[in-house]
Order: structure tokens, then C-alpha cells, then sequence
């Protein structure tokens, strides 16, 4: 039975497979067309290109500039943001950092049975997953106004602060310990509601306008809630925890609040905050809301009588559906930057119109 199950699931993704190779490079695309105020701007943007730069060889001069922005003199004007293809790098160095440093200690507990490297494993294994894919997101953010002191606040305060709220969700709803699919869509709301609530309070305190900016702080409220669950959960489960929740963190709280975060900015009126009103009847906002509560629920949900194999295709269909949103979401950001500058482009001209015909009468 089981043979036959796997074998009809592969047959169902080389089929899925041939249509998206076919359609793939235009498929992110045309839906990011409909999120935007211009649906005829062109953007190119694929993941083969995407992280052409990682393997790379790149100077710290280049490290050095990603981090100097966000203040007043560092911040570049809107015409001179880059609309070109992003192409983050440095994320992958910080992941090889914090990944050798777990290294180091788990041979200073298995070599020298050191207990005290314990609490530094917990901490460098949960953090190792989210913070890179946080810096991956930062480095997206091509309109550098959000400056590394603002991301680790996010990140500190930003996490445990949903964390707060979550628990807090909790305490009014019934939720059980059964892996039931009615209690995974409780957890599902209840956590990216919780996430949401924080989000949206960064948003409107930070005063940002555009997507990539809301697609950072949500990715860095994610992480900050990712890192903190995980230590939780490997306190009370084991260390060997560490390496499922590290695995899985790639796709779960990071990437579905950054999916948020982009949507919020969707869904608000530029140059306003986001309010109770927006949050209801915003259906570009709310659209993606429930596609990550669906993902989470999705994530939570262990389906009856299944197998381990089939509970990582399960997983893996959530990943790959979380960060298909995401590249939705780059790629609206990238439109955003063009219809901006555009706009820019336009109202010069119409300000030369102006002052051309007072300077005539």
C-alpha cells in the first residue's frame, strides 16, 4: 500500500514538475502583477539567479557596507534604490559561522564531557537557522532604512513580545495536547495571529511604506519567536531536539511572518498605519494570512496512519509553498521599486510642465 502511495506521489510530482518548469520563470510574476498599482512593469527575477553570489568570493569591504545603512546620512534616496534582481550573500557566511561554532561545542561535550557547553548548544543551534535566514531578508531589503540596532530590537523584544501574546491567546482558547486536525488550526491561528498583532505594532511604530521593509520585520519577529520556542522545546524534550527544530526552522516561523510582514504592508494605505479596519477588510492582507495560517496548520497537522516518508513530503509541500509566497513577495517588492521611482520620474516631468507655462503667461 505504501509502495503504491509513493509511487503515485511521484508520478503527481513529475507532472506538477513539468508544468511549473514550463511556466515557473513567469508564474511568481504574473501573480506579484496583481499586488502592485502597475501590472504592466516588467520584473525578472529567478531563483538560480537569486543566489548566484553565495559561492562567490566577496571582500569585507562588501560585509562591511551591508551592515552601514538605516541612519540619516546612510539611507539612499528612493531614485537611487536598486531594482535590479536581489541577490543576497552574506546570510550563508553568518550560517557558517554559528554552524561551526555549534561544532566547537558539541566537541567540548562529547570530547571533554562538558556539560557546560549545554546551554551554548541550545542557544547556537536554535539561533543558527533563523538569524541567517533573518540576515537573507535584511540583505533583500534594498531600500536599506532599517538599521541593524532597529533589526536586532525587532528581533529581541519582537519575538519574545509574540511569544507573550501567544500565551496569552492561549490562555483564553481551548486548546488540547491531541495532534488532532480541529487543535493544529487552533495552534495555526492562535500563534500567527499572535505574530501578526507584534508585526503590525513594528510596522506602524518604525513607520514603514514598503513591502520589503515589512517582509524584515516580520522575518525578524519569526526568528526572535523561532529561537525562543526552540530553546523552550529542547529544555523540555532533549538536546537531540536541537537538530529537528534547526532543520525544520527553514521553512516554519521565519519565512510564514515575513509572508505576514509583506502582507501587512499590502494591506495598509501608504504613509498610514496599519489599523483594525485594514486588518478586516484588506483582502490582499488577509489572503496571505490565511495561507499561513494554512501552512502552519498544515505543518502541525499529523495526518492519521502515515508514515515518516510521507511526513516529510508533508513538510516539504509547506516549504515549498512558503517560500513560492516569498518570492511572490521579492518580486512585488521589486515592482513596488520601479512604480516609485516611475512616479518620481513622472512628477518631475509634470512640475517642468508647470513651471514652462507660469514662465509662458
Amino acid at each position: 500500500m505504501e509502495n503504491k502511495i509513493t509511487s503515485t506521489f511521484r508520478k503527481m510530482c513529475s507532472f506538477l514538475w513539468t508544468g511549473v518548469k514550463r511556466n515557473y520563470d513567469n508564474l511568481d510574476d504574473n501573480i506579484a502583477k496583481h499586488l502592485g498599482d502597475n501590472p504592466d512593469e516588467t520584473v525578472e527575477i529567478h531563483l538560480s539567479k537569486m543566489f548566484s553570489e553565495v559561492f562567490k568570493r566577496h571582500t569585507k569591504d562588501e560585509a562591511d557596507r551591508l551592515f552601514i545603512v538605516g541612519t540619516r546620512t546612510t539611507t539612499p534616496s528612493l531614485k537611487k534604490v536598486s531594482s535590479r534582481p536581489v541577490k543576497p550573500w552574506f546570510f550563508t557566511r553568518v550560517f557558517l559561522v554559528l554552524a561551526v561554532s555549534f561544532s566547537m561545542l558539541m566537541l567540548l561535550l562529547y570530547l571533554f564531557q562538558s556539560d557546560k557547553a549545554i546551554p551554548g548548544m541550545i542557544f547556537i543551534g536554535s539561533l543558527a537557522v533563523p538569524f541567517s535566514l533573518l540576515m537573507m531578508f535584511f540583505e533583500i531589503n534594498v531600500y536599506q532604512n532599517i538599521s541593524v540596532l532597529q533589526l536586532l530590537t525587532t528581533f529581541l523584544v519582537g519575538g519574545i513580545m509574540s511569544l507573550l501574546v501567544t500565551m496569552s491567546l492561549y490562555l483564553a482558547l481551548p486548546i488540547k495536547t491531541t495532534v488532532s486536525i480541529e487543535n493544529a488550526l487552533l495552534v495555526g491561528f492562535v500563534e500567527e495571529v499572535a505574530k501578526c498583532l507584534v508585526i503590525i505594532l513594528f510596522i506602524n511604530r518604525y513607520k514603514v511604506n514598503y513591502i520589503f521593509n515589512g517582509v524584515l520585520i516580520g522575518a525578524a519577529i519569526g526568528a526572535g519567536f523561532s529561537v525562543f520556542e526552540s530553546s523552550g522545546y529542547v529544555s523540555e524534550y532533549g538536546l537531540f531536539t536541537i537538530f529537528t527544530r534547526s532543520f525544520q526552522a527553514f521553512g516554519t516561523h521565519t519565512v510564514w511572518a515575513a509572508i505576514v510582514g509583506g502582507a501587512i504592508i499590502l494591506g495598509k494605505v501608504r504613509k498610514k498605519p496599519f489599523t483594525v479596519r485594514d486588518f478586516f477588510t484588506k483582502p490582499r492582507f488577509f489572503i496571505f494570512l490565511l495561507l499561513v495560517i494554512a501552512l502552519h496548520t498544515f505543518w502541525d497537522w499529523d495526518i492519521p496512519n502515515t508514515t515518516i516518508v510521507m511526513s516529510l513530503i508533508q513538510e516539504a509541500i509547506d516549504v515549498i509553498v512558503g517560500w513560492f509566497a516569498i518570492t511572490i513577495l521579492i518580486d512585488a517588492g521589486l515592482r513596488e521599486v520601479k512604480t516609485l521611482q516611475g512616479q518620481i520620474i513622472t512628477n518631475k516631468k509634470d512640475s517642468r510642465r508647470m513651471l514652462k507655462r507660469i514662465k509662458t503667461k
